[in-house]
Order: C-alpha cells, then sequence, then structure tokens
C-alpha cells in the first residue's frame, strides 16, 4: 500500500516505496510453477526409508512378537536391512488394500504379519513352507 491507501497487486515495486525486487531475484521467481512448493513439500513428507538405511532406523517400522523373534533364531533366518526394508513396502502395500492378516512371502522365507500393528506374528524358512496351509490371513504379499 501506498500513502493514499491503494493496493497494487501483482507489481514488483510499489510506487513511492523502496520495495524493488532485484532483476536477479525476478528472474529466478518467474522459473517457479504454481503448485510447486506444495508438491516438493508433499514428496518431501511422503518419501520413504532408502533400501540403504541402517537396520536400527527400518526396524523401528517392523515389531517382532516374542514368538516371531524366537522362529528366527531357531530356523536361522536372516532379517538384513535389504529385507526389513523390503518387509516394509509389503506391509504398506497389504495396508494401502485394506488387509489385516497377511502372509508375506520371500524367496527365503514366509511372515505372518499384523499389517494394522505391523507386527510380525511368525516366520518359517522355506523348507517349512513346502505344503504348509495358511489360515487366518486375508491376503498375501510376494516380495
Amino acid at each position: 500500500m501506498n500513502s493514499n491507501g491503494v493496493l497494487y497487486p501483482n507489481v514488483t515495486r510499489i510506487p513511492g516505496s523502496a520495495g524493488d525486487v532485484s532483476t536477479e531475484n525476478r528472474s529466478n521467481l518467474k522459473d517457479i510453477r504454481p503448485g510447486e512448493f506444495d508438491q516438493a513439500l508433499s514428496n518431501a513428507l511422503n518419501t520413504k526409508q532408502p533400501a540403504s538405511a541402517d537396520l536400527s532406523q527400518i526396524k523401528a517400522g517392523i515389531k517382532f512378537s516374542s514368538h516371531a523373534s524366537q522362529r528366527l533364531q531357531e530356523r536361522k533366518i536372516n532379517m538384513d536391512a535389504k529385507m526389513m526394508s523390503k518387509m516394509n513396502e509389503a506391509i504398506d502395500r497389504a495396508a494401502a488394500k485394506g488387509l489385516e492378516e497377511s502372509l508375506i512371502i520371500s524367496p527365503d522365507a514366509a511372515f505372518i504379519v499384523s499389517v494394522k500393528n505391523r507386527t510380525v506374528i511368525t516366520a518359517m524358512d522355506r523348507d517349512q513352507m513346502s505344503g504348509n496351509v495358511f489360515t487366518n490371513i486375508d491376503g498375501a504379499v510376494v516380495i
């Protein structure tokens, strides 16, 4: 607004003020398209953990029941950062489909997971998968 109370919309300089926008700043402004900020913010908020992330960071998203932890040890099922990342993605996909109890099948193991709680209920290695009947699940995800 200037001294007479008139607002000049969409101008780079209000007459009678020292609020000039430099030519350098003005050229940067024209490169910004409407909605870019909203899109960039949305992308930043929705980013997933990178596959190379620390295992302890990824594990925070998945819990293991005491039964599942025991089965992992007994059956020597390796849960490295890459597998944990794939499990996180599988649980996300199951949740997106509205599943509650899901079977997640990897090349080396199978896991029954409570999708809502992000908790692995039990785990079995490849040998124990063969011939097994899986009950009380409402979907399966192959990773």
